[in-house]
């Protein structure tokens, strides 16, 4: 499995540290064009983005996720932690499944 991170400069350093590449990016059009540029490469089967990044692409996030299916898009928090207000795993199963875990 490869990897590779897209976010902010203090992330993908966190991330270079563990030995996965990567890019910082500044603003959303700087992250669309580097996200669509590393999934047409087929060079990364895991695209790593902080949700800051993902929420500021999302079309192009939910596009990989739900037409291409390739690479699997992850999402994770960034220096400033989660964003307010997601719903978590748990909570999202639950309202998939209509059942309390």
């Amino acid at each position: 499995m490869s990897y590779y991170c897209i976010a902010d400069e203090d992330t993908v350093l966190g991330f270079r540290y563990a030995g996965v590449a990567g890019e910082a990016v500044e603003g959303s059009d700087q992250a669309r064009e580097t996200f669509e540029r590393v999934c047409a490469s087929n060079k990364a089967d895991i695209v790593i983005l902080t949700e800051v990044v993902a929420n500021s692409i999302r079309d192009s996030v939910n596009h990989v996720r739900f037409k291409t299916q390739h690479p699997i898009v992850v999402e994770v928090p960034g220096p400033e932690g989660p964003v307010p207000d997601r719903a978590d795993l748990l909570k999202l199963i639950q309202e998939a499944v209509g059942l309390r875990l």
